[in-house]
């Protein structure tokens, strides 16, 4: 069944998101009108500790670096799946368990995928 449409809804939510965005934009005009102004001759240079930079800042890093991290990401949401799992353990019951059995089997089986294709080694090839 259609739940009932109901404008004065309609309206409060347009209402609030209105609000919402004239509140973000008068603040930002206001932090821009209010705000401190500086014209020293220093204002646009980089400062770390009273030190003057010497050299390039542009650092490369190994595409490696990024992978693992990605992968570290990945893994670590998925373990925030076995948290809420191991939270409901009562609710789900064996459903639950085999399911996050299946779920934890898959997580080993590409664990041991990234290994077999070695994409956590660093050594270069």
């Amino acid at each position: 069944m259609l739940a009932s449409f109901d404008i004065r809804e309609c309206l409060s939510f347009f209402c609030f998101i209105s609000f919402s965005f004239i509140f973000c934009f008068f603040m930002l005009f206001a932090s821009s009108f209010l705000g401190g102004k500086s014209t020293s001759r220093y204002k646009h240079t980089p400062f770390e500790s009273g030190i003057s930079p010497v050299g390039d800042t542009c650092l490369h890093f190994s595409v490696k670096f990024y992978l693992v991290a990605m992968f570290f990401v990945i893994f670590d949401v998925e373990a925030l799946y076995l948290y809420v799992w191991s939270v409901s353990i009562t609710e789900t019951g064996w459903v639950g368990f085999f399911e996050s059995f299946i779920f934890i089997l898959f997580l080993l089986l590409s664990l041991f995928y990234l290994i077999r294709i070695k994409a956590l080694n660093w050594a270069y090839k």
